[in-house]
């Protein structure tokens, strides 16, 4: 009996040194995303063995593991008409308002969710509650894109997929078949989806054959650049929960097809060293000494490699491509750019993204609105439902919805 106890306070032990991450004071609910993230960390690891044995892609089972868990939830949506349909070969996910009485047009957003490229679907209910209180607090018709994932394809699929599905979205006709009103229409994103919201937003600004364009973009801690790791953001903080510094370059491998080997250049900075020729012409866009406020910057300094491995571009040249990397377009393309809503959180490595692309698009002469908050992390607003309802979650999506309620 003696024996049992002493087991099973080593296991106890064992558990909490697993689960315990020394946390900002000020971020809000600690434990439970300690429990979030040590939850992650063990599906995360379980899945890379299946992944070492060759047994399955290890994000294959994560997202298998995801629509197991994901069928023991049920969401409402008695006022919201919810169909699945087919937008120039890509599926999405519509969530309609009912019609209210003397009502002829609707506003809208174009949502594209996030997972690292990878990871999720519109159809999950994470996201299917978040379009549907969006649908329901907008009274708006909200299309949720089902892009196609890593490993099934890689980029620039996602971003083809998101393009096509908003050009057809975009196009008069649908827009009369949902009721919308071609001129109050956003595009929005987070995470992941915000990369491909903005690279879309930037594409439809410049083709000159589009008649409707976004009114809005609003970008929910977005992924903007592989071309620094070491922006302040993510020195800071490159062991926080949810979105680690390695997880976040393993999801850019993985989106481009690449080579995990490369891993620790990239951490570096190997690739874009001051000797490669091939990221010369973008480091004046993302200087963050320069785009950056001293509050965050802090006392961060930049990492920038002398020599480097000019054969990481070569292998990989959609690191330096606009369409992956919004943040690195040319300022002609950041002018065209509609009012913008771009949130951050303090907590995450991809906070630097968001605040600099504010600052070259308020460069640019584009109205935005930076949403930062202190006491967040990294994909908090689809947290919402139980067992992984925060408070970050609920407070950061009623500050998202309220500023598209005040300007769509």
């Amino acid at each position: 009996m003696r024996a049992a106890w002493v087991l099973l306070a080593a296991l106890a032990a064992l558990s909490a040194y697993y689960v315990y991450l020394p946390l900002p004071g000020t971020m809000s609910d600690r434990w439970k995303l300690m429990l979030l993230d040590a939850t992650f960390r063990a599906v995360q690891q379980t899945c890379h063995l299946i992944h070492y044995l060759r047994l399955s892609h290890h994000l294959i089972v994560i997202n298998y593991l995801i629509c197991t868990f994901d069928k023991l939830k049920s969401v409402s949506s008695e006022d919201i008409n919810i169909t699945d349909a087919v937008f120039d070969g890509v599926e999405v996910r519509v969530f309609e308002p009912p019609v209210k009485r003397d009502e002829r047009l609707k506003r809208s957003v174009v949502y594209i969710h996030g997972g690292g490229w990878a990871l999720a679907s519109a159809r999950t209910s994470l996201y299917n509650n978040l379009c549907r209180i969006m649908a329901e607090s907008l009274n708006a018709v909200v299309v949720s894109v089902e892009y196609r994932r890593v490993p099934e394809v890689c980029f620039p699929e996602q971003f083809h997929d998101a393009l096509r599905a908003t050009k057809h979205f975009l196009q008069p006709d649908i827009l009369a078949e949902y009721s919308v009103d071609p001129s109050r229409i956003a595009i929005s994103g987070d995470s992941a989806g915000g990369n491909l919201a903005a690279a879309v937003c930037q594409q439809l600004s410049k083709d000159e054959h589009l008649t409707i364009r976004p009114k809005l973009q609003a970008l929910i801690y977005p992924v903007l650049q592989a071309f620094d790791f070491n922006t302040p953001s993510y020195q800071q903080n490159m062991n926080m929960p949810v979105l680690p510094r390695f997880v976040m370059i393993n999801y850019w491998i993985d989106y481009f097809n690449g080579n995990y080997d490369l891993a620790h250049s990239l951490l570096i900075n190997n690739h874009t060293a001051l000797d490669v020729g091939q990221a010369l012409s973008f480091r004046g866009r993302l200087n963050w000494t320069s785009l950056l406020p001293s509050s965050f910057k802090k006392n961060y300094k930049p990492v920038i490699q002398t020599t480097g491995k000019a054969e990481i571009i070569e292998e990989i040249p959609a690191l330096l491509d606009v369409r992956a990397v919004p943040l690195l377009a040319e300022n002609e393309t950041l002018q065209l750019q509609p009012k913008t809503y771009i949130l951050t959180c303090e907590n995450d490595v991809l906070r630097d993204d968001g605040v600099m692309y504010a600052k070259r698009l308020e460069n640019a002469g584009v109205e935005v609105t930076l949403d930062h908050f202190e006491d967040c992390f990294h994909g908090c607003m689809i947290f919402t439902i139980w067992p992984t309802d925060f408070s970050a979650g609920v407070q950061t999506r009623n500050s998202y919805i309220k500023w598209l309620d005040e300007n769509l």
